[in-house]
């Protein structure tokens, strides 16, 4: 059965982005004149500007928030070396593969002296806690658009989720979680095997959990600044729109797909807002949401690179 899976892996990952991509190249073909109509004013220019400060801040605070992890783990480590290892590497989701990134940050701590088994479970807490964190910045934000037009259970059904996520990070859930998704994560190629019998969270990992909201919130409030760039958001709308960013940024990180979460992010943004915005209007949006973070992205990993050779000269 495992040879199937590892044989089919492979086969699935490739549907999965034949798949997306091949519903873009729809939406995108039924809705060009729409996109094509779209113009940026000098108001949008602004916001798309703004869109890539508040998205590299974003990175920057996840850089921080990691080392609060590493704290958490009793590798205390500082912030500001955490900011400039996330900043290099986190370009590197976009190779083939989507682990580069993840193999960067843990050559760079043990390099750092943290343990290998520290390192590996820190990346690995990371991405637990993102997707914790996405989705409950989803709860938290469809809980308002619930209230307008939803039946009561629905809306329970809302609340229960949110608390289902708060307790589904508590140590007693977590730490077997963490066992069970290092033993998958160490068969990868580049990661250290984890003795998690060592190494496990001894209290609730609050701070990093706001930490890693924190972070989402940003990139949500960077979607909304490219949303305005193309479109001007109504106050109504925007819980809506981080709510459906926020799960579909989810599905990014947790669907396996193209690096980077391209293609999975893009078709479910627009299969979440098909019913309230046009086709055309979110084929662009998050068009150019993308660009907006690749180049937040390659912004931080310039300055760094560029502060490394200076430091060098120096």
């Amino acid at each position: 059965m495992k040879q199937i899976r590892s044989r089919l892996k492979p086969y699935l990952r490739f549907a999965i982005v034949g798949g997306t991509l091949f519903f873009l190249a729809k939406v995108l073909k039924d809705r060009a004149a729409e996109v094509a109509a779209i113009r940026i004013s000098a108001v949008g220019w602004a916001s798309l500007a703004v869109a890539i400060g508040v998205t590299l801040l974003a990175h920057i605070w996840s850089g921080w928030v990691w080392s609060w992890i590493l704290r958490e783990l009793d590798r205390p480590i500082g912030g500001v070396w955490s900011v400039k290892v996330y900043l290099k590497t986190n370009i590197a989701k976009y190779l083939p593969g989507n682990v580069w990134h993840f193999y960067g940050r843990i050559k760079a701590a043990i390099d750092a002296g943290v343990s290998p088994g520290t390192a590996t479970l820190s990346v690995l807490l990371e991405q637990l806690l993102m997707a914790a964190s996405g989705l409950l910045v989803a709860l938290i934000s469809a809980l308002p658009v619930q209230a307008g037009g939803l039946p009561d259970p629905l809306r329970w059904l809302g609340f229960v989720a949110l608390a289902a996520v708060l307790v589904g990070v508590h140590p007693w859930i977590l730490n077997p979680l963490i066992q069970w998704v290092s033993r998958l994560k160490a068969k990868a190629k580049g990661f250290a095997t984890v003795d998690t019998s060592t190494f496990r969270m001894k209290r609730y990992p609050l701070l990093p959990l706001l930490g890693e909201m924190g972070f989402l919130s940003l990139r949500g409030i960077g979607f909304l600044f490219t949303w305005q760039a193309v479109k001007e958001v109504h106050p109504s709308q925007i819980f809506l729109l981080l709510g459906a960013f926020s799960l579909a940024w989810l599905l990014g990180l947790v669907v396996p797909g193209a690096p980077g979460g391209i293609g999975v992010f893009e078709a479910s943004a627009i299969a979440l807002l098909d019913r309230s915005f046009s086709p055309g209007l979110i084929l662009s949006a998050v068009a150019l949401y993308r660009l907006v973070s690749i180049l937040a992205e390659a912004i931080g990993a310039g300055l760094i690179f560029l502060e490394s050779r200076l430091t060098a000269n120096s």
